[in-house]
């Protein structure tokens, strides 16, 4: 028999595609599950925008092998969207990279800049892919404690005591997944004087920006960020485009040109139409995010009377597509969310998934309507 590779001894299924069989099992058997676990928006994209893909599909190119890169004026859409909602200068020809999903570009990153045996910082609790990707490449997790106790931000003091010998790459998340935090333009500073520091490579993972935020900032912003800092961004969550798989990476042409190496050897450009679709996307006015905020808002007024239902504890200013809140104490995290599923069908996060520090959390999604979210209210 084949054996597979020693790499996959280092990683499991990732936990929504085990756990959503489980649910479709359960929908299947005829439960009436409510999925409040995953954040795929439910909303449409912008109407110009899928009238842009549409457009497109009689293109002479739109059928053809795609730049690696991605078309200029994409790339020119994207380095404009950040100069007007960041104030961040970048040179589309050289420090822009479209990506198929900032997903992707975990992976790209890693394989471009580490070796086996080097060690990546990871947030606890954070993102599970940043830990797989690491394991997957050979690389070794080394994890730094977030709390709420300090806003779940960066505790530097402990950074500074742990052996950051052969650390290469440090992975950031802000606004942060799970929890909805928000970064500060300090901490990003801290951040970045810490990488120059120690020559570690920071990069923040930042999808959530515009959702429930009124001030989304970029660790770009800080001066001299890109000596020593990449960033990832996502159409995902903002376009309500997460099928599209469409995002992108910020840094200096040099660490862009690395992953490029990369990326050039494992695909051959993003489809023509939903390049055309996304470079609609980023040239939408401000209106789309009060838009699109205004649901969001009513659905997380729901999410906070479901989790008074459970008793539990909730941040009212977080932001992004998710409410993270602290159970009551002596309760364990899966205990809760499996009793919800199991007696109320009702799917919900438990916070272990993204690391140790997520016991005694859950997470709710607003990728569900409020007529939906009214119905769990009703069944709790």
């Amino acid at each position: 028999m084949i054996k597979a590779a020693k790499r996959l001894d280092t990683v499991q299924e990732y936990y929504f595609s085990k756990k959503l069989r489980e649910v479709r099992g359960l929908v299947a058997a005829g439960k009436p599950i409510i999925n409040m676990g995953i954040g795929s928006p439910d909303l449409q994209p912008p109407t110009k925008v899928l009238e842009a893909i549409q457009k497109s599909l009689g293109d002479a190119s739109a059928h053809k092998y795609q730049s690696y890169q991605g078309l200029p004026e994409l790339r020119n859409a994207i380095s404009t969207f950040y100069k007007n909602k960041f104030s961040v200068e970048s040179n589309p020809e050289n420090e822009v990279l479209p990506l198929m999903g900032s997903k992707e570009g975990i992976m790209h990153i890693s394989m471009a800049f580490l070796n086996e045996g080097d060690k990546v910082l990871i947030p606890n609790p954070g993102y599970p892919t940043y830990t797989s990707v690491t394991k997957l490449v050979g690389a070794e997790p080394l994890f730094y404690d977030l709390r709420a106790d300090s806003n779940w931000q960066p505790n530097f003091e402990e950074l500074e005591s742990q052996d950051l010998e052969n650390v290469k790459i440090m992975w950031v998340n802000y606004p942060h997944m799970p929890t909805g935090t928000n970064a500060t333009l300090s901490t990003f500073k801290k951040l970045v004087a810490f990488g120059k520091k120690h020559n570690i490579l920071i990069i923040n993972d930042n999808p959530y920006s515009f959702i429930l935020n009124d001030k989304p900032i970029s660790i770009l912003q800080v001066e001299g960020a890109k000596d020593i800092a990449l960033e990832l961004n996502s159409l995902s969550k903002t376009f309500n485009m997460a099928g599209w798989r469409v995002g992108m990476l910020l840094g200096n042409s040099t660490f862009i040109n690395e992953v490029l190496k990369v990326k050039s050897n494992m695909d051959s450009g993003m489809f023509y139409g939903i390049q055309k679709g996304a470079i609609e996307a980023l040239e939408l006015s401000d209106e789309w995010f009060l838009k699109q905020n205004k649901v969001y808002e009513k659905r997380r007024s729901l999410i906070f009377q479901l989790a008074d239902k459970l008793n539990c504890i909730y941040n009212k200013n977080s932001t992004g597509l998710f409410v993270w809140a602290k159970i009551p104490e002596g309760k364990k995290s899966e205990e809760v969310t499996d009793s919800v599923l199991y007696e109320n069908d009702i799917f919900i996060t438990p916070g272990t998934i993204f690391g140790s520090q997520g016991e005694g959390y859950i997470r709710f999604s607003l990728c569900v309507t409020t007529d939906v979210i009214k119905e769990a209210i009703n069944r709790l």
